[in-house]
């Protein structure tokens, strides 16, 4: 995979993260302030850092099953663990909407790509 697809992929996924948590903050009349948006999105982030890491995202980025799956469940399952150790609350329809959420762009966007690569190609003869 080229250095610039890795990239553009990694900067799709945060901003997903970024989009999600500035929703979420403003459907809940919370403040969109740099450092409430640093408070809700850390979690989430750290989460999906780690699930790049962790299913070496980078040598698959767009690929849904090998590296969308892990970096949405690490997204959800670490940000809600870390939501939770860092004392902020996870009620069970927060977890249900951000699982919605965080699914279907993250693996929404990689789906889009591969529909889009696979277009791109020649057919052989």
């Amino acid at each position: 995979m080229s250095p610039r697809t890795v990239l553009s992929a990694a900067v799709l996924d945060v901003l997903v993260v970024l989009v999600f948590v500035v929703i979420g903050r403003s459907s809940h009349a919370e403040g969109i302030t740099v450092s409430g948006i640093a408070e809700t999105l850390w979690p989430f982030l750290a989460g999906t850092v780690i699930g790049w890491v962790a299913c070496l995202a980078w040598r698959a980025p767009i690929s849904v099953p090998r590296t969308g799956v892990p970096v949405w469940l690490a997204t959800l399952v670490l940000g809600m663990v870390l939501r939770v150790v860092s004392g902020q609350g996870t009620e069970v329809s927060f977890i249900i909407v951000a699982g919605i959420f965080l699914g279907v762009f993250l693996l929404g966007w990689r789906a889009i790509a591969v529909l889009l690569t696979r277009r791109r190609k020649p057919l052989n003869p």
